[in-house]
């Protein structure tokens, strides 16, 4: 019985990772069809659907090493993903409130400087 080789032990940890990814897609693709509005529907692509697409690129980048390839372009699309997922959504968010789409959730009651000006001073 011969020892774990280096391609042998990256195969392990790139199914391990395409694994954990996965289920981060998954997650996200089912939170995005139950989720009931847009705000809340944002969470899905953008926090677990980027660590899932992340998980799959950086399985994609040790396979890439096993192989004696460096997987620069693998790392390129990861940081460009990382950046790209948070700022398109904040954008969609502030277009749905600039198209002043409802949400289901209320807002906190001291979200609202209307209603924080009424409050006395020991309330705040």
């Amino acid at each position: 019985m011969t020892g774990m080789t280096l391609i042998s032990m990256g195969e392990w940890l790139t199914a391990a990772l395409l694994l954990i990814a996965s289920f981060f897609l998954l997650v996200g693709a089912v939170g995005l069809v139950r989720l009931p509005d847009i705000y809340m529907r944002l969470h899905g692509p953008t926090k677990a659907s980027t660590l899932g697409l992340g998980g799959m690129l950086l399985a994609s980048m040790i396979v890439s090493a096993t192989h004696g390839r460096a997987g620069f372009a693998e790392l390129l699309i990861t940081l460009f993903v990382f950046l790209t997922a948070p700022v398109s959504a904040n954008m969609m968010a502030q277009a749905a409130l600039h198209l002043r789409l409802p949400g289901r959730a209320k807002p906190p009651e001291d979200a609202v400087p209307e209603r924080r000006k009424n409050r006395k001073p020991s309330e705040l």
